[in-house]
């Protein structure tokens, strides 16, 4: 279940992609994104596979702070919180303790990959996804279908849906499977707490 959330994280909130529609749109959706320099959200995680009798399903916060990171909480059916920051990706415990994750490059790319796509940065759209950009800034939604073969193989497209802010995420795999995240009650994030501010090594 992390792998896929990650590979998530990788591929859909910070998409290199090669605009093929509306190239305008792409930017205006982009640019929104960025304009929100700190976020939380509620989000709803459904994996479906053909191997699964029904079903995965987990909850949990999304915390995401521009040019520091996010927080991904986990609540439900099982509780894990992580920090990615551009420089590392880290598990915090109950204490506020963050413990390495492994596999600590990949992660991170994923982190930085991100922290691109919600800080609106266009030039870092054009390179590994073709994309179709559909609606209007009010409502859009971002098609993308990989480019390289390798990752074709794997993964056959991801739809991102949103408006003001970025409401859903839908990829699906080659495989069968299919992860569909939907964000709710995503606001301005407010003051951090402490350990928000510890776990993305603020001051």
């Amino acid at each position: 279940m992390r792998r896929l959330m990650l590979l998530l994280l990788l591929c859909c909130l910070a998409p290199l992609a090669r605009a093929q529609a509306d190239q305008p749109l792409l930017q205006n959706v982009l640019a929104e994104l960025g304009r929100h320099a700190a976020v939380r959200a509620d989000f709803t995680q459904t994996r479906s596979n053909p191997a699964l009798d029904k079903p995965q399903v987990s909850e949990g916060r999304l915390l995401f702070v521009l040019g520091h990171g996010m927080l991904w909480q986990t609540g439900s059916h099982y509780q894990e919180t992580l920090a990615l920051t551009r420089s590392r990706t880290a598990r915090i415990d109950t204490d506020g303790a963050a413990r390495p994750v492994r596999s600590e490059r990949g992660v991170s790319q994923v982190s930085q990959m991100l922290q691109g796509m919600l800080g609106g940065k266009v030039d870092e759209a054009l390179r590994q996804f073709d994309v179709q950009a559909s609606g209007t800034p009010a409502d859009w939604t971002l098609h993308f279908v990989p480019r390289q073969e390798r990752v074709a193989r794997v993964l056959g497209s991801i739809s991102l849906e949103g408006n003001d802010y970025l409401q859903g995420i839908t990829i699906a795999m080659q495989d069968g499977a299919r992860t569909e995240i939907r964000f709710a009650h995503t606001r301005d994030a407010g003051a951090l707490t402490a350990l928000e501010k510890r776990a993305l090594g603020q001051p």
